[in-house]
């Protein structure tokens, strides 16, 4: 990692600039609501991200944060991004896929922003297809 990856890898937002962008983002009623929200899909996320990635996304993130990824056991196999919304449901009372995937991209999409373009690509290089638009990112196919 270079020294500028290293640099923008602090801390640099707290637990409340991340909801607060999460409840804009989302659109959420409530401060609680957002809330709720950032602690499901930043756990489920724990899971799949792994080795330098999970250290410089959790140092990246705010400390609160940082604990819901760093906590979770990285999973034995990736999930598609169909599936982690479905886990996000399964996590969240009165979900539907619908409202998952909503949560879910009002939580990734604004993680660029937070932690810098060049973390989140290398986070999505990790993941499978499918997973740029909930982190608000175009996916490019390759060219046939």
């Amino acid at each position: 990692m270079s020294a500028l990856s290293a640099e923008r890898a602090i801390r640099t937002t707290r637990w409340s600039d991340l909801v607060d962008a999460v409840r804009d983002a989302g659109q959420y009623a409530t401060t609680a609501d957002a809330e709720q929200v950032v602690r499901v899909v930043l756990s489920a996320l724990g899971g799949l991200v792994t080795g330098d990635e999970r250290v410089d996304l959790a140092r990246a993130l705010p400390e609160e944060a940082a604990r819901l990824v760093a906590s979770r056991i990285p999973l034995n196999r990736p999930l598609t991004a169909p599936e982690f919304v479905d886990t996000v449901a399964a996590r969240t009372e009165g979900a539907t896929p619908a409202t998952a995937r909503w949560d879910v991209s009002s939580v990734l999409s604004v993680l660029p922003e937070l932690v810098g373009d060049e973390l989140v690509d290398r986070v999505l290089a990790q993941l499978p297809s499918g997973y740029a638009l909930l982190f608000g990112k175009a996916e490019l196919a390759p060219a046939a």
